[in-house]
């Protein structure tokens, strides 16, 4: 198959209680990579408002615009110190808390009664990729209950509906100021560091998609 492989980055705008969002510029600087790996591969990217409505809208166009092999997502934990490979999205909605466009969920679940979905043992290899760079990369099992759980869940449904071969949610935390002195409880991790990490996910996911290309043209 000749045609370039793709992948889609997305990332979310500010949302309440975080002005600033840091996926957004990881998400562009992971967008410029140039690297010889990379030369057949197509890199798009999507920032997505931080709105229910805006993903069930908006994701499915980005979908359908890009036609991705696989779609590598990145959402801001604020409270988290780590970064967070996300091993499932929970059918799980927060009533609490409004989304940007100050709407709230009128409802607990996303899909009536079905249970978790899980992204696949493809997020190990993303893990140790990570971890790799030197940063502090966990798994996790539960994405919370707003934006980013939701996106989880409609990205799985889109591979289980034959979409992209593969999805993957990566929590970021804030963000140390460069140059800064890391006080005691600021956040410790940078920009610089989460772009190495991004970086070496993102290679992963290109070996995992083609390979599940190569496999699927055998």
């Amino acid at each position: 198959m000749s045609a370039k492989l793709r992948i889609l980055l997305t990332g979310f705008g500010p949302f309440p209680g975080a002005p600033y969002n840091p996926t957004q510029p990881l998400v562009a600087r992971l967008a410029q990579l140039r690297r010889p790996a990379l030369d057949d591969v197509a890199i798009a990217s999507h920032i997505f408002p931080v709105t229910y409505a805006a993903v069930d809208r908006q994701l499915p166009e980005v979908l359908a615009k890009e036609k991705p092999d696989a779609l590598l997502m990145f959402g801001l934990a604020s409270r988290t110190r780590y970064l967070r490979v996300e091993t499932r999205a929970r059918n799980a909605v927060t009533m609490l808390w409004p989304d940007a466009a100050n709407a709230r969920s009128r409802k607990r679940g996303i899909a009536g009664p079905a249970d978790a979905m899980v992204f696949g043992p493809h997020t190990a290899r993303l893990l140790r990729a990570a971890r790799l760079t030197g940063i502090d990369a966990r798994s996790s099992r539960d994405a919370g209950a707003y934006l980013c759980n939701y996106l989880s869940w409609r990205a799985i449904e889109n591979v289980r509906a034959g979409g992209p071969q593969l999805a993957a949610f990566i929590h970021i935390p804030l963000l140390a100021r460069s140059g800064a002195v890391r006080r005691k409880g600021a956040p410790r991790i940078t920009l610089d560091e989460l772009v190495d990490a991004g970086e070496a996910m993102l290679m992963e996911m290109v070996q995992l998609a083609r390979k599940g290309r190569n496999t699927l043209a055998a």
